[in-house]
């Protein structure tokens, strides 16, 4: 939104817009008031694992989230809480109408951090007629991990270097 210059083809992944209707973010919102007071919020295994279950067990292989356990708490056991605070307290933190370029949204069908109208809303003020929405079957907000993976990487490799339509512009 700021440099929109800067940027060719934007790949939104588990994008949240306004949070209405999340289960997922009514139930963090419960906390805000610890978001707003404190600059970190425990991360330990089980909320790493949490993860890989939340939204739908069995759209994650749960070795992957041992293995991102493994590889991340030998760093600390918590992380900043800024978005959370934003997901609760903050949202929309984005304004469809002034992203520019061409994007792909891209979501899983059980995604709980944000609803298919709320995601629809902010597809359909994109200006750019050079957009597309991907929801992938069998997936949950985790797109990149979850078993059905290939699907968010097909979709975003296609995105990416697909040709450009007559006439259009490469940006800077």
């Amino acid at each position: 939104m700021v440099q929109p210059e800067r940027v060719d083809r934007l790949v939104l992944a588990a994008f949240t817009y306004t949070g209405k209707g999340s289960p997922t973010l009514a139930d963090r919102a419960k906390q805000v008031d610890f978001y707003r007071t404190h600059n970190v919020r425990p991360r330990d295994r089980d909320m790493i694992r949490s993860i890989f279950t939340r939204d739908k067990p069995g759209t994650s292989d749960l070795a992957v989230g041992e293995a991102l356990a493994d590889a991340e708490l030998p760093f600390g056991d918590s992380v900043p809480t800024g978005t959370y605070l934003d997901m609760t307290a903050n949202l929309p933190l984005v304004d469809p109408l002034k992203v520019q370029a061409p994007v792909l949204l891209a979501r899983g069908q059980y995604d709980g951090i944000a609803t298919d109208d709320d995601i629809v809303d902010f597809f359909v003020k994109l200006p750019s007629p050079d957009r597309q929405l991907a929801i992938l079957p069998g997936l949950a907000h985790s797109l990149a991990m979850g078993k059905n993976r290939a699907l968010f990487y097909h979709v975003t490799r296609e995105f990416l270097t697909m040709p450009r339509p007559d006439g259009a512009e490469k940006s800077a």
